[in-house]
């Protein structure tokens, strides 16, 4: 049953995505140019899902389990240090350069996008050198 829940919460969460054009880099680009030809329209999506996550996680908070059974897990480190911010810098700079963050990325190649194809790959190849060299042990 989880599995089921999970496919559909997915293939909700990429509809919603493909709605909203976050899997269209230039219309990203845009959002992300706040000098030139800036686009705000992603604002309300982002302001959209954080008001829904908002509420997730305040509902969340008061449960021991989620839906399908399985424990809930609310991470506690509220730590801002050297790798959080490292991280959020990389990140950012991938989403302004590729267009793309991780989840519209995995969409839009699920559509067959070329410039996602070469985004997830260089996102993979970030997660293995990671992986590899800078994971906490």
């Amino acid at each position: 049953m989880s599995h089921l829940f999970g496919f559909f919460s997915g293939l909700i969460f990429g509809i919603g995505l493909i709605l909203a054009g976050m899997t269209e880099p230039l219309k990203v680009k845009g959002f992300l140019d706040l000098a030139g030809a800036w686009n705000p329209s992603l604002a309300l999506v982002m302001g959209g899902a954080i008001a829904v996550g908002m509420v997730a996680f305040a509902r969340a908070r008061r449960r021991d389990r989620s839906w399908t059974g399985a424990p809930i897990e609310i991470p506690v480190n509220k730590t801002v240090d050297r790798r959080l911010i490292t991280g959020g810098l990389l990140f950012g700079i991938g989403w302004g350069i590729g267009g793309f963050c991780p989840g519209p990325a995995l969409v839009a190649l699920g559509s067959g996008s070329g410039s996602a194809a070469i985004f997830v790959a260089a996102m993979l190849a970030g997660m293995v050198l990671h992986d590899k060299f800078l994971s906490a042990k």
